[in-house]
């Protein structure tokens, strides 16, 4: 069973060897792996080539590739050129896998019939905290959207049947994972999920993270996600559209909480307008929602400007 791996560099000469070591360290053979540098003005190409020299082998294949628009998803369709493996994985150049991983992946989805398999993973934050990062093996619409469980280093896909869902959009830099994952749920993958340790160690590296610590340098662009993410849903076969139009509303709170919490009180007063008046809606204003659902919901946004945890899993239950 063949695995393609394709990860997307861009400015990580410093610490991509980190995330390489532990790919070449994979217990499963054969393997190919795909680097695609993003437009790199630091020495990240250099040592892309030399792994590449070092490491490329029969059963190990490593291909290093080049991709001129930047943004990670045009990178990572970039490598989806050269991948030959029936499984993909996708991930990041800062980010580490455990050395059973694939084989792992390889073990579960061994004669099963299987397009998806979702996987635990550990965050680890720069202050050297982690925790393991949401999981659920239910209501994974409703999951996807208030926790991003599919994000990008926490799968392995059947090529042939992430190639029928048109890969990565190469204009949304940022949340791309977040929205690809949800149009692969909605094409109804036959889907699985691991149920080992975490085997993945996704490290949050601040300021060098390609989409940043902060919300409101790019406001606009999280709205536009989000928007996109709505008429997916609207043109699915989807059941309980209405559910999942109010989990992202909820979504667009959150954002809002966000906007807030930086102190951008005018991005998130009319988002926030705009998704209360939304959700209100979709409950017509009954008395569910001006004694329950309202209430809840404002006390979560004030949950999460003031920076505490857990509010999503009281939004999925709410909704």
């Amino acid at each position: 069973m063949l695995f393609t791996i394709i990860i997307p560099v861009y400015n990580r000469a410093q610490v991509v060897q980190r995330t390489l070591d532990t790919v070449v360290a994979q217990t499963h053979r054969p393997l190919q792996l795909v680097l695609v540098d993003n437009a790199s003005t630091d020495d990240s190409m250099q040592v892309l080539e030399q792994f590449r020299k070092q490491h490329d082998a029969p059963d190990f294949q490593v291909i290093v590739a080049q991709e001129t628009h930047h943004t990670a998803g045009a990178a990572r369709n970039r490598g989806l050129d050269y991948a030959t493996g029936e499984w993909l994985m996708f991930f990041d150049s800062d980010d580490e896998m455990e050395p059973s991983l694939v084989e792992a992946y390889a073990h579960v989805l061994e004669g099963q019939g299987l397009d998806l398999i979702s996987a635990r993973s550990l965050l680890v934050f720069p202050d050297g905290t982690s925790c393991e990062a949401p999981f659920f093996k239910r209501d994974i619409f409703a999951n996807q959207i208030l926790h991003s469980q599919l994000a990008t280093q926490r799968y392995a896909v059947r090529r042939e049947f992430f190639n029928a869902t048109d890969g990565w959009n190469i204009d949304l830099p940022g949340w791309n994972d977040w929205e690809l994952a949800m149009r692969l749920l909605l094409a109804r993958p036959r889907i699985a999920f691991m149920d080992q340790p975490p085997l993945i160690r996704i490290n949050h590296s601040g300021n060098d993270s390609i989409t940043g610590t902060e919300f409101h340098t790019r406001a606009g662009q999280w709205e536009r996600v989000i928007d996109i993410v709505q008429n997916e849903v609207r043109c699915s076969a989807l059941r309980d559209k209405t559910r999942y139009y109010r989990l992202l509303d909820y979504r667009r709170l959150v954002l809002a909480a966000h906007y807030q919490r930086e102190a951008h009180a005018d991005l998130a007063k009319p988002l926030a307008q705009k998704a209360y008046a939304s959700l209100r809606n979709t409950y017509d204003d009954n008395l569910w929602w001006r004694w329950l659902v309202a209430p809840v919901t404002r006390w979560l946004f004030r949950r999460i400007v003031d920076g505490k945890r857990g509010s999503a899993r009281i939004a999925r239950r709410l909704f």
